[in-house]
């Protein structure tokens, strides 16, 4: 069921419906409760399931910031095993997930139980602006690490990485910043050996994406020349293979906005080709970008105006 049969089917809001800032939704009532609702304030949605643990940590505490919020976000609540086909459709693979809609579209989200002062800044960057704590030492070598790295100063951020770690073996921020130096580098060996000093039970989404980060530099590391898959595909439309390749090394060069063109294309031709393989790598895609990261914005209104039309 796409959104616009749940549209045909979902009975109009009342008045009670809106009296609690919390609400359980299902498939039927998911236009009314998110998409609709979404258009007046912001939405969160929060998959779960019953037998899921972090599930029922996040619980109680998105609840209740959303409570804390007072109004200015609704959450609503999806047991994804009585209702899996919304979760399906909108490539969610872990839980516990909450994806923000404003307008009647998806614009940011995380996954894992996260604690309670990230889910009120979460919060706080969907419904509106926060005033900011003043940073650490820790935290501001971890900012300027982040800013070299992305302005391409591999080395400098390298060394302000390492030397929050010198202070803090266990900063995940740092061992995270160090890991994707590792990868700018075009060294995945060593980017695997200092991702692998996270703990096991982080659930945060900069860990899920460091960790997507390593298996696509992996993957893009035997795909060839990127101007014989560009012959291939000029000799062959529909060589959706070469497209797809062509897409991993756009990706891997930055060229996010290409990438995502790629196989958003090959979504639109076939979107079932290889057991959607351009989808489930497209939601790879955001996985390692990160949930608010503008391609990953961008491409999920794109995704989902495909999807849901």
């Amino acid at each position: 069921m796409t959104f616009a049969d749940m549209g045909a089917a979902a009975q109009p809001a009342t008045a009670g419906n809106g009296a609690d800032l919390v609400k359980q939704t299902t498939t039927d009532t998911f236009v009314a409760d998110v998409i609709e609702e979404s258009k007046r304030q912001p939405v969160l949605v929060d998959f779960w399931a019953p037998w899921c643990g972090p599930c029922r940590t996040l619980g109680p505490i998105i609840e209740k910031a959303v409570r804390a919020a007072g109004g200015t976000v609704r959450l609503a609540k999806m047991n994804i095993d009585e209702h899996p086909s919304v979760a399906g459709q909108l490539g969610i693979q872990s839980i516990p997930a909450v994806i923000a809609f404003v307008d009647g579209r998806p614009v940011d989200g995380f996954v894992g139980a996260l604690p309670e002062g990230q889910v009120k800044a979460f919060i706080e960057r969907v419904a509106g602006p926060a005033g900011p704590a003043g940073p650490s030492e820790a935290e501001v070598l971890t900012q300027d690490g982040e800013r070299l790295l992305d302005a391409g100063d591999v080395a400098g951020a390298a060394e302000r990485f390492a030397a929050v770690l010198k202070r803090d073996p266990q900063s995940i921020p740092a061992i995270l910043g160090l890991t994707r130096c590792h990868l700018a580098r075009g060294n995945v060996d060593a980017a695997r050996q200092t991702f692998a000093a996270v703990p096991g039970s982080a659930a945060d989404p900069a860990v899920a994406a460091v960790r997507a980060q390593i298996d696509l530099a992996t993957q893009t590391a035997s795909l060839g020349d990127p101007a014989a898959l560009r012959g291939r595909l000029a000799a062959d439309p529909k060589d959706h293979q070469a497209r797809f390749d062509l897409a991993l090394i756009l990706n891997a060069n930055g060229d996010r906005e290409g990438a995502t063109d790629r196989l958003l294309e090959i979504i639109a031709k076939d979107r079932g080709w290889n057991d959607e393989k351009a989808r489930k790598q497209l939601l790879q895609f955001f996985e390692a970008w990160g949930p608010t990261d503008a391609a990953t914005l961008s491409g999920r209104r794109q995704l989902s105006s495909l999807l849901f039309a």
